[in-house]
């Protein structure tokens, strides 16, 4: 008996501390809010949201001013319409997150509930697949901030292997000759860019992270579903139909959970699908037309961060397409001839609901998959050759 009040206590325990748990502490999402949170991009408002935005959206504009005027040469002028494109995404991303900010914490805190739930879950199947999920999405995040990190030490060494003397980002400054060698403001600069390049990092990469992670979070939710399917005929028949309508209810939950995640980021992944293009066109370019090895060994770490980081956005959310249709496929799986004909037509309302995959919609129209992505890379590679001809 006093072993029972022991066991329930700490349950109980348990639970409280789950419930009070702090958002950004949540496990699933490693590091990636921590650093939000840091930067005041969510869940508190203060001045370093503005000290990291600030200069980026001001080099930005001036980049743009320099790459029109630009006289230098042309593997310059590429890496900096590069850098260009690289910059605006970055300010996009966070902009969208300081004016969304509270739709952004809702969302958040609607998983936090639903995260919540399973890992309060007595099956051991569920447990399981959280943890898979949790580890997985923490080691994407890291493998990720490793790259940016990569990128960032590629954009402040890359003008040292250059036979010119220029930044790590092209900038228009009016009356000012950052260039000449009798005057301080190269070295001035150059210190300010690269200490610019990390808090920039910091707004571009975790916000791949927790896109990754909330579809992520769908895909644990349709595997869940699946799982509740196929472990129905060890239910007695009078607890089928009940397991069944929670089934349903379960996946509107997920149903809702994907419609409010294309709600907040439908639009700005039609933004960088046509950053990601510009981007892998310019470095493909880039490629062929660099000085030095060492400049060339950079432009592929380039291409392999930003390719790494659409590849990982994409095939999550090929997964989520596929995993969502499987509900259905693991509804029919089921025993389902063993149960009376109203549990049989519950289980058909399920399966008719599931047949309509759900998918993470680029400008609210297209869907995100590894096909739409092929189909991106088809068309870079084309416009890449016919750049390449018309330098050559």
């Amino acid at each position: 008996m006093g072993c029972e009040i022991h066991t329930i206590v700490d349950i109980n325990t348990d639970n409280m501390e789950l419930k009070s748990m702090d958002t950004v502490e949540m496990p699933i999402f490693g590091s990636t809010l921590k650093l939000m949170k840091f930067w005041s991009y969510l869940f508190v408002h203060n001045w370093r949201r503005y000290v990291a935005m600030a200069p980026y959206i001001i080099i930005n504009c001036t980049q743009y001013v320099d790459i029109y005027l630009s006289t230098e040469s042309l593997d310059f002028i590429i890496r900096n319409v590069y850098l260009a494109v690289l910059f605006t995404n970055t300010v996009v991303r966070g902009v969208l997150l300081c004016v969304q900010r509270f739709s952004y914490e809702r969302f958040i805190n609607v998983l936090k509930s639903f995260y919540i739930e399973l890992l309060q879950s007595d099956d051991p199947t569920i447990n399981l697949l959280v943890e898979e999920t949790t580890r997985l999405s923490v080691f994407i995040s890291r493998i990720n901030l490793l790259m940016g990190c990569c990128t960032c030490i590629g954009f402040v060494t890359y003008p040292i292997f250059g036979s010119e003397r220029v930044l790590p980002y092209g900038m228009y400054l009016p009356t000012i000759d950052e260039y000449k060698y009798a005057s301080p403001y190269y070295e001035i600069f150059f210190v300010i860019q690269a200490i610019m390049a990390p808090m920039g990092c910091c707004m571009y990469i975790p916000y791949t992270n927790m896109v990754v992670t909330f579809t992520l979070f769908a895909i644990l939710m349709c595997r869940v579903l699946q799982h509740k399917l196929r472990s129905l005929e060890k239910l007695k028949i009078e607890q089928v139909r009940g397991e069944i309508i929670w089934c349903i209810k379960y996946q509107l939950k997920l149903s809702g959970f994907v419609d409010a995640m294309n709600a907040l980021n439908t639009h700005l992944h039609l933004v960088e699908f046509l950053c990601f293009g510009a981007m892998l066109c310019v470095l493909l370019f880039s490629l062929i037309i660099a000085q030095t090895i060492a400049q060339t060994v950079i432009v592929i770490a380039y291409m392999v961060m930003i390719f790494a980081n659409s590849v990982v956005l994409y095939y999550v959310a090929n997964e989520l397409y596929f995993q969502s249709f499987d509900i259905a496929i693991a509804a029919y799986e089921s025993n389902w001839m063993d149960f009376d004909v109203d549990t049989q037509k519950t289980l058909k309302f399920l399966i008719m609901r599931s047949q309509k995959p759900l998918a993470i919609l680029v400008g609210g129209t297209y869907p995100m998959n590894l096909k739409m992505l092929q189909s991106l890379l088809n068309a870079i590679y084309s416009f890449f050759t016919l750049l390449r001809r018309v330098y050559g």
